[in-house]
């Protein structure tokens, strides 16, 4: 009896309920992900490729606290070189940004990670990470607007079909309330077009 409770307790949940978290999200971004050096470094044909290396494993914990979000993100750099011979050490540049509303810099901060290949070995890896600050003040979205997203609709409303989101006040107060830290390889303009072309 208990068990057919707890079912139909799970039933009458709203399945479109969403609960917005104030901690910025983490991602990397789109043609940011990977790198290639070439050797000679104007080719750009494949049997020039001398290194390829790809941020995997990004993970992002928030610490929050009253008057901010502290957002810790960890990755691995896996690459891989095209010849084994020696043993060689590679540094390769990244990115940590903190952005707002999708299109806002906030901050940005150059780091990298050394990748050492010993004689006979195709791959390697290393880990980093970083942090970003955002005040809690800043992912608080104004009361007047909460109130729009939350308003109980009843069927015979003629907005009850519609989604909150669709007015641009709601959705440009939410926007400037949402953070991302994006983690990324420092790309120079050909890098950045070979990555698009690819």
């Amino acid at each position: 009896m208990l068990a057919g409770a707890a079912l139909l307790a799970g039933c009458n949940r709203n399945p479109l309920l969403v609960t917005r978290s104030a901690c910025p999200a983490v991602a990397i971004p789109y043609h940011a992900g990977e790198v290639t050096r070439f050797n000679p470094p104007q080719s750009r044909d494949a049997s020039a490729i001398q290194l390829t290396a790809q941020i995997i494993n990004l993970s992002g914990t928030c610490l929050e606290t009253p008057e901010q979000l502290t957002t810790d993100v960890r990755f691995t750099v896996a690459a891989q070189r095209r010849d084994a011979r020696g043993a060689t050490q590679v540094y390769v540049p990244l990115f940590i940004a903190l952005v707002q509303g999708g299109n806002v810099l906030v901050s940005k901060q150059v780091t990298g990670v050394n990748l050492t290949f010993a004689d006979g070995q195709l791959r390697a890896e290393a880990q980093s990470g970083g942090r970003a600050d955002v005040s809690r003040a800043a992912t608080r979205i104004p009361d007047d607007i909460q109130a729009k997203i939350t308003r109980e609709r009843r069927p015979e409303d003629p907005d009850a079909l519609t989604d909150p989101l669709a007015n641009p006040q709601v959705r440009a107060a939410v926007r400037a309330a949402s953070f991302e830290v994006l983690v990324g390889f420092q790309l120079d303009d050909a890098a950045l077009a070979y990555n698009v072309a690819k």
